[in-house]
């Protein structure tokens, strides 16, 4: 699912006019002036055949309403719209929620039940809640797959902007620990404690200290509360900056992520499951560890080699 979703609209009509320009506005344009004719005709030709379809569509669906151009001069937009996949996608998506949500771990070891929340459209991400401390801190963070650390503002973070929820206090936990500098990670100035930084294609970053407390994970989870290695953060740019949500739960592979750590922990199964809602609906379920599979599933394997 790659790492952090960022809402926002593809302008097709600026990008193939910068293109185009930056191709062909030198003092040399003469010879390349009937490829830039090629490619407006390209260009209308798609056009002509998006519009097609749009035009062919299922009359029962309500008809695409296209978006106003931008404001501020600049050439108008194309904005195609996304529609559900079925009519019976709000019913597929409960029923699916619903087992995630109720089914028991195929093994001997419990799984980690959670709820997400928000939708692509309106906010980019989808976040679940953890709680983290004794007693527990509450936090929303963005479910990440590409990302391999959980991360919350830390309250000594002075570079952290304004979130859901109030910044992480180590002080008021009792279980907190801080992680302290070894040979397997990186350290701060004064050699303490480790350290962790992470920086991501849109060009936000994180960067803070690691810390261990119980983390939670609600009250639909059969899998008690659990010591793990989290981020503490003291510093954020970018999105992860400007964005409501407080942080992020990492689930891709490595040692910081909350998943392996619960697997070496040997409390889980070595999987995790996602059901998102969609645009129409929004939220969504999660299960850290294995569920029995319904009797309808379908498995595709893939060979992880190639």
């Amino acid at each position: 699912f790659g790492a952090k979703l960022i809402s926002g609209t593809f302008r097709a009509a600026d990008f193939l006019f910068r293109a185009s320009f930056n191709s062909f506005a030198s003092a040399r344009a003469a010879p390349f002036v009937m490829a830039r004719a090629l490619v407006n005709l390209a260009v209308g030709t798609v056009v002509f055949f998006l519009l097609f379809l749009l035009s062919q569509s299922n009359p029962s669906t309500s008809p695409p309403r296209l978006l106003p151009p931008p404001h501020h001069g600049a050439r108008p937009a194309m904005v195609l719209p996304l529609f559900p996949s079925s009519k019976n996608s709000s019913r597929t998506f409960l029923h699916s929620h619903r087992h995630l949500l109720r089914s028991d771990s195929h093994s001997s070891h419990p799984n980690a039940r959670m709820r997400l929340y928000d939708d692509l459209l309106l906010n980019g991400y989808y976040t679940t809640r953890l709680w983290i401390g004794t007693p527990p801190q509450q936090f929303a963070l963005i479910v990440d797959t590409g990302s391999t650390v959980t991360y919350v503002p830390c309250a000594t973070c002075e570079q952290c902007g304004r979130h859901q929820d109030p910044k992480f206090q180590p002080d008021l936990s009792s279980t907190y620990q801080p992680v302290k500098c070894n040979l397997d990670c990186n350290c701060d100035s004064d050699r303490v404690q480790c350290i962790y930084e992470r920086q991501y294609a849109e060009m936000s970053s994180s960067s803070g200290v690691l810390g261990e407390d119980i983390i939670s994970f609600g009250n639909q989870s059969e899998l008690v509360p659990q010591r793990a290695v989290f981020g503490c953060e003291n510093e954020e740019t970018g999105d992860l900056y400007s964005q409501h949500a407080d942080g992020i739960m990492g689930l891709g592979r490595g040692d910081l992520s909350v998943v392996d750590q619960l697997v070496e922990k040997g409390v889980i199964s070595d999987s995790f499951s996602l059901c998102y809602g969609g645009m129409d609906i929004g939220g969504g379920a999660m299960v850290l560890g294995g569920i029995s599979a319904p009797s309808d599933m379908v498995f595709s394997y893939a060979d992880p080699v190639r």
